[in-house]
């Protein structure tokens, strides 16, 4: 049941803000709107929300991307745009891009969508794990064994997109989306893994490998 879902819908339009909001609200949605990127980080800090939808015609949409809470507080963002490419919007709002619809859509291709995006949301689970690493994804702390890693925001995301794929060597680039929501530089994403690396191989043995040319692994 949708009914302890709350949506955020962000859109410049009144028009379209409005019809959205009618047809989540309609099928049993808890939704609030916004008609700039600003307000709805000020939303995002006042609520609990499950589910962006927001019309990339805004005119701050960098506010949205740069601004939005972090962790289990940042949720997926369903796109309503006029392209037709998923690859184009991560740039703009993020690697929690995770769907879009393009205009002019059916009110069953949004409704759809949606109950896909929180049904695996809520599939989630609340920790995760590999070997001795544990991430707590509800507090968002981390520790390796019995010992607590202080780790910094950046550093948590950078060490939870490893260990969800721990055995495969990820680029630097690659990391760069996933921390950042952004292209960064090679130095940037080097320096972040190094202090990572300082904090996790504290105590041996070593999980975080670096494979020159490639990217980097966690064993």
């Amino acid at each position: 049941m949708p009914y302890e879902s709350r949506l955020l819908v962000v859109a410049p339009e009144p028009d379209v803000r409005g019809s959205l909001t009618a047809q989540l609200s309609s099928a049993g949605y808890l939704v609030t709107s916004a008609a700039t990127g600003a307000a709805a980080v000020r939303l995002l800090g006042e609520h609990h929300v499950d589910l962006i939808v927001v019309d990339v015609e805004i005119p701050d949409l960098q506010a949205l991307a740069r601004d939005r809470p972090a962790f289990a507080d940042r949720p997926p963002v369903l796109c309503v745009t006029a392209c037709e490419f998923l690859g184009t919007l991560v740039p703009a709002l993020g690697a929690e891009v995770e769907d879009y619809v393009t205009k002019p859509f059916h009110g069953a291709e949004l409704l759809a969508r949606v109950q896909v995006l929180l049904r695996d949301r809520t599939a989630r689970p609340a920790a995760v794990r590999h070997g001795e690493l544990f991430l707590d994804e509800i507090v968002c702390r981390g520790r390796r064994g019995d010992r607590p890693l202080n780790l910094t925001p950046a550093e948590y995301r950078l060490l939870r997109h490893l260990m969800i794929n721990a055995g495969q060597v990820l680029s630097k680039e690659q990391l760069a989306w996933q921390v950042w929501g952004e292209a960064r530089g090679v130095n940037a994403v080097e320096r972040l893994v190094s202090r990572l690396r300082h904090k996790v191989d504290e105590t041996p043995p070593a999980l975080i490998q670096t494979h020159r040319g490639f990217g980097y692994q966690l064993v």
